[in-house]
Order: structure tokens, then C-alpha cells, then sequence
């Protein structure tokens, strides 16, 4: 039988804290270089060490992303879930276990492929022998696989760069693995990877530190941050990369980072920032977001820019720390209390990562307001395929800012709340210009700045600052829509479900013969083209990564009433990254009337 060449997952249990990243992101590496179009998902645990981690990694050369649905080849080294990853596999699963964990692999129905990776790590270096186990399956799967030698030579170099030590003692077990699947395996398993033209200006980067770079190229000059996953190697990769590329030519620093002592200090830095002309942002995550929401209220109402990175994970409360959903939209676009909104610009690629690091800033300025980046733990923390970034070329947009008394003179009735051009977006002078007034209020507040309860005076600062986030609408990403000319059925999605959309579509023209346009919404508040795509289309299903159809919500409550009847909501959260049948049964549940619930 000939081998299904580049069309699998592979599964790795393993325990955190085992070395086994390492190890899976070789594996990772190894298939990239050969061109093989792949992708990995690290679903690890909230913990240090110890608990149980899963890495799924899934070759396609359809060019899929999401998880399987299926998985072909199961790597076995947990002894806390053995029994249950091994009874998991469905009928001609690849099992793939260490020999020296003493428990059962009893499927008759599987192939079932063992090795002493414990025994012969021991042989080389018995204090790092379990670290080093880990590699002997990375062998095992290079040569029942057939990944080229040089591939996993440059993975293993590039994952221990410098260390000269480990690269050839990784590379020996190996080497070790590759021996014993040979000599010991019926190297046939049915799958295998086969290499194909590669761009070689193609790497692979999380989209946390595209992002972080994208925020260096964007000007920033203050980040502020309290550590909470899976934010915090957004911060890590600005303060790594800062040396490199933004050293002053006196060889000081470009931007200040300071580490706060909690999520409310760290936003109210990122305010202290923006009102002194600075480029301040912060990253966090739900939990992070909720204590920082005064400090948000306060951006929005005395009209302080910066910039907020939110880089989801599952909530509600501590929840799933370290697996990824799409459950703060709505929070983000209303934080804080009394009548707010705000902009929030959506990265689905991590090539938007890097642009939408360096747009924030330029909006925040713009439009004299809180910004937010809104990530998931799945596009931040994972590594995505990217052929580079493009340098943002335009000028820093500083906004309507008032630098010089020719400048203040020439503003007929000058006050810091007052809209004079008509777009709701006040001009403001900053501390230290010598220029007056400075003074920016969070409390209530007239066209001058001056303290104002004057009911029509409130009433028509926050109309105001409604029409100036309204205006911001078709000056945002614009959304990204492929449309077909059958225009019956309409799909709008964000974020990380790009990384699926193209495998639900395709799942659903295959199953049904359905052709469907799909639009990805960049940006909140949306954009008139996502209206249009609505009003053009018979239903429109909106995808979500969560519960309660947030974005759903927000198109009912925004849309003219016209269009509400052909909107549906398919939305739905486990932690996983959404797998691409999963979302197109329910799909099509939910076209056909079926609104029963989807058991996964």
C-alpha cells in the first residue's frame, strides 16, 4: 500500500518539564526545512512541572493549521496518562511508547511500536537521561517518516544555538533512535513526508514575539507589564529585542520597561505615558484585563492614548491559564463602566501581528484613546510560518498634537475638549511644551477642561467621544472577504479561526456542495464593509472561539434591524484550537434549523 505522503497528525504525550519542547519543536523544524507545509500546537499545563502536556503536530500539504480531527501516529511517554492516551487511539493508530515505562499497550487493533528510550539515554548521560529520551522518539519518527537527516541536523543547531555540547549529544540519541526504528520497527507505517520547494525566506515565529517586534518598530518608548501567561513572552520578546534594535547612537536606552507590581500599576503607567506624549503599552491577558478596567475608563473619558495587548486565554476567573479562546471580546470593547467603547484591532495572521504591533500605537494617537491588540494563546504562543514583515515605511502618526504657540494660535477658540474640526477629536498640547492647558480630567468636564455636572455639558462630551470611535469605523483594518458569486450563505469570523476557515470551507463545498463567502472582521468597531457583506448575503453565520457569540452580539446590537433576522451564531470553546469538522457540523446544524447542542 502506498504511503499517505504529507497528510497527518502526530500526537506527543508527555509530562512538563521533561525537555520534550525541545524535542517537539525539532520534530517541527525538521519538517519545515524540508518544505513541508506544517503546524504545531503546544497544549501544555498551568504548572512549572510535572502535569501532563500534549504537542500535536500536523503535516498538510493542503496547507491545513487547525488539529486534526484524527490522529495517525500517537508518541506514548506519560506514565499519568498512558492509559488513557492509549486507549483514546482509534483502530490503526501508529502507537509509538517507551518501553521502559512499565505499563500496558494492549491494542490489538493499533500498530504498537516500542523502544527503550529511557535505557539507551542512560547509556550516554545517566543525569540527563530523561531529558534526553525525549529524542530518541524524534528519531524513531525521522526515520519511519522519513524526515532527511540535514532537516533535523539544522533543527537540532537551530534549537540549542551555540551549545555545542548538547547539539551533539541530542544529535547522537537521535541518531541512536533512527538505528533501533531501522533495525527493530517495520519502518512501513503507512505515512510519510516528502520535501517541496521552500521559499527560503520562510521561518517560523509565535506570533507574541511578531507582535512584540511590530510594537518596537511602532515607537514604543515605555512598556509596563506584570507577568501572566500567555502574555508574557509578548513582553519578554520587546525586552530581548530592544538591544538589538533600538540601542540610541550614545548608546542608551530607547524605552523605558518596567516591571509593575501588579496589572493596575502597569496600566496606569501606560496612562501616566500617553498624557506625557509617550508611546506606553502594556500586554496581559482576561484576568489582567479586569483590574486594569478603572485605569481603562479613565484613557477613554480624559482622552489619554495607549495601548493594551490582550492575549486571550479561557476564562472566566483563573479558568484554563494556559489553553485559548475567544472570550474577551466583548469586555475589551466595553471595559470599564458607564457608557464606554472602544477600538480593537484583531490579528488573525502572524504577519498582522507584526502590523498590528506598530498600528496601535498610531491609532491610539490618532484617535486620543486606549487601544487594543487582541491576541489568543493559540496564534501568541505557538509558531507560525512567515516570509518576513514589512517595515512600516509612513511616518509615526502622532495625531492632532500641538507643538508650538504658532501652532496654538492658530486654533480659533482653542480648548482641550473642543471638537473644532467637526470628527469628535479635540487637538492636545503636552507637559513640558510650555504651552497651556496640560491639565487632561477624568471627571466630568466642559470644552475647556475646566470641571463641569452640567447635564447638557455631560451630555455632549460622551456624543463626542461616541462620534469620534464611530468615525474611526472605515479609517481601521478593513476586513478581509473572499466572496463567491452564489452569495446564499456568508461566514464572519476573527483572530485565530483563519487558521481553520480554509479546511471548514472546504469540509462543507466537499460534504455538500455549499460554496461559501467568508469575511474575517480586523477591527472593532467594524467596518461598513462587514454591513455590506451582510446585506449581500441570504445567511450569514458568524464563528466564534467561545461560548456566548460575542461578536454575534455586538452585529445584533449594532446592525440595522433589517439584517438581524439572517445572522446565526455558531460559537463554542473548549481550550483546544478549533477543529475544522467540529465547527462545520454545527455550521450546518444550525442552517438546516438543528439547534440542538453539538457534543464533541
Amino acid at each position: 500500500m502506498a504511503d499517505i505522503v504529507n497528510d497527518f497528525t502526530v500526537n506527543i504525550a508527555t509530562a512538563n518539564g521533561t525537555g520534550s519542547q525541545s524535542a517537539n519543536l525539532i520534530l517541527l523544524h525538521s519538517m519545515f526545512e524540508m518544505g513541508v507545509p506544517v503546524s504545531g500546537k503546544n497544549l501544555f499545563p498551568s504548572n512549572i512541572s510535572g502535569l501532563p502536556t500534549w504537542f500535536i503536530i500536523r503535516a498538510s500539504d493542503e496547507g491545513y493549521q487547525a488539529p486534526g480531527d484524527v490522529t495517525h501516529i500517537q508518541v506514548v511517554m506519560n506514565k499519568d496518562t498512558w492509559l488513557a492516551d492509549v486507549e483514546k487511539a482509534e483502530p490503526g493508530t501508529i502507537i509509538i511508547h517507551n518501553m521502559d515505562v512499565k505499563l500496558p499497550v494492549e491494542r490489538d487493533d493499533c500498530i504498537v511500536l516500542g523502544m527503550p528510550m529511557t535505557k539507551m539515554a542512560r547509556s550516554i548521560n545517566p543525569k540527563l537521561a530523561r531529558m534526553i529520551a525525549n529524542m530518541y522518539y524524534v528519531g524513531g519518527l525521522a526515520e519511519t517518516l522519513g524526515i532527511e537527516e540535514s532537516a533535523i541536523a539544522s533543527a537540532v543547531a537551530q534549537q540549542f544555538k551555540g551549545k555545542e555540547k548538547a547539539i551533539q549529544l541530542n544529535l547522537q540519541a537521535i541518531s541512536e533512535g533512527r538505528d533501533f526504528a531501522r533495525e527493530n520497527w517495520n519502518c512501513d507505517i503507512g505515512y510519510s513526508v516528502a520535501a517541496r520547494d521552500k521559499d527560503p525566506n520562510t521561518f517560523l515565529i509565535e506570533g507574541n514575539e511578531a507582535a512584540a517586534l511590530g510594537c518596537i518598530f511602532g515607537g514604543i518608548n515605555m512598556l509596563s507589564w506584570y507577568p501572566i501567561t500567555p502574555s508574557s513572552s509578548l513582553a519578554e520578546s520587546i525586552i530581548s529585542w530592544l538591544p538589538k534594535l533600538r540601542e540610541a547612537e550614545d548608546g542608551g536606552a530607547t524605552c523605558a520597561v518596567i516591571q509593575a507590581e501588579d496589572e493596575l500599576a502597569a496600566v496606569g503607567m501606560v496612562v501616566g505615558a500617553g498624557w506625557a506624549g509617550g508611546r506606553g503599552m502594556t500586554c496581559t491577558s482576561g484576568p489582567g484585563i479586569s483590574l486594569m478596567s478603572e485605569f481603562i475608563g479613565l484613557a477613554y473619558f480624559a482622552e489619554v492614548p495607549g495601548v493594551i495587548w490582550d492575549v486571550n486565554r479561557v476564562g472566566p476567573s483563573t479558568g484554563l491559564p494556559t489553553r485559548t479562546q475567544q472570550g474577551d471580546l466583548t469586555m475589551l470593547y466595553e471595559a470599564s463602566h458607564g457608557d464606554t467603547q472602544h477600538i480593537v484591532l484583531i490579528p488573525g495572521t502572524v504577519d498582522e501581528c507584526f502590523e498590528f504591533g506598530w498600528r496601535c500605537f498610531d491609532v491610539a494617537e490618532k484617535f486620543q484613546t486606549l487601544v487594543f491588540g487582541f491576541s489568543d494563546l493559540d496564534l501568541g504562543m505557538n509558531r507560525w510560518v512567515t516570509a518576513g514583515f514589512e517595515y512600516p515605511n509612513q511616518k509615526l502618526d502622532r495625531g492632532k498634537v500641538i507643538r508650538t504657540q504658532e501652532q496654538l494660535d492658530a486654533i480659533e477658540n482653542f480648548g482641550r475638549y473642543r471638537d473644532v474640526d467637526g470628527d469628535g477629536i479635540p487637538y492636545r498640547t503636552l507637559p513640558g511644551s510650555g504651552l497651556e492647558p496640560i491639565l487632561y480630567r477624568g471627571t466630568g468636564h466642559d470644552e475647556d477642561g475646566v470641571y463641569s455636572e452640567d447635564p447638557e455639558v455631560y451630555a455632549a462630551t460622551v456624543a463626542r467621544l461616541k462620534r469620534k470611535i464611530e468615525g474611526a469605523r472605515d479609517k481601521l483594518p478593513a476586513p478581509v472577504m473572499r466572496e463567491e458569486n452564489d452569495k446564499q450563505v456568508g461566514i464572519i469570523y476573527y483572530g485565530s479561526v483563519e487558521n481553520t476557515i480554509t479546511e471548514i470551507d472546504d469540509i462543507l463545498e466537499s460534504t455538500t456542495g455549499m460554496k461559501v463567502s467568508t469575511c474575517r472582521v480586523r477591527a472593532l468597531p467594524y467596518h461598513s464593509e462587514v454591513e455590506r457583506f451582510i446585506a449581500e448575503h441570504d445567511q450569514v453565520v458568524v464563528l466564534e472561539i467561545n461560548r456566548d457569540g460575542q461578536l454575534f452580539g455586538i452585529l445584533r446590537k449594532e446592525l440595522p434591524v433589517e439584517h438581524l433576522s439572517k445572522l446565526h451564531s455558531v460559537a463554542f470553546s473548549d481550550g483546544i484550537p478549533p477543529r475544522a469538522r467540529v465547527y462545520a457540523e454545527m455550521i450546518l446544524k444550525t442552517l438546516s434549523g438543528d439547534t440542538k447542542e453539538v457534543i464533541v
